[in-house]
């Protein structure tokens, strides 16, 4: 995971986020202001999680920018935690903030364990162990 935290820090100020883990899975909240569900795009692409959006800005009246210092547009890709499953990451888009939900793999296989169907017969209760 310090691969996604060191590209978090390498962020622009402009960009304000938590990281959270739990057993199961990260989920990463971002602020984007502005940002609708039409305007947003969140995708994994080889390994990396792809955020790009665009802040919808209205100015009002008569006024003109004379400086802007609020970007209209979030383009980030960060690389995912070694452990995390690309297959079922999930985002939600409310209010101008972003959730994004990655799974972590299950690092533990179960195998399960059978013995075949057999009868045992007196000649097995008696036979010396091999």
């Amino acid at each position: 995971m310090s691969a996604l935290r060191d590209a978090l820090r390498d962020l622009s100020d402009d960009v304000f986020f938590d990281l959270l883990e739990s057993e199961d899975a990260y989920l990463l909240v971002l602020d984007v202001p502005g940002v609708t569900l039409e305007s947003l795009d969140v995708a994994v692409e080889e390994g990396r999680l792809v955020v790009n959006a665009e802040r919808e800005k209205d100015r009002p009246g008569d006024y003109r920018y004379v400086e802007e210092n609020r970007p209209v547009f979030v383009d980030i890709s960060l690389p995912l935690p070694d452990d995390a499953s690309a297959d079922a990451p999930s985002a939600e888009v409310d209010r101008g903030v972003l959730e994004i939900n990655i799974p972590r793999r299950t690092t533990e296989t179960t195998i399960d364990v059978t013995a075949p169907d057999r009868e045992r017969s007196n000649d097995d209760v008696d036979a010396e162990p091999r």
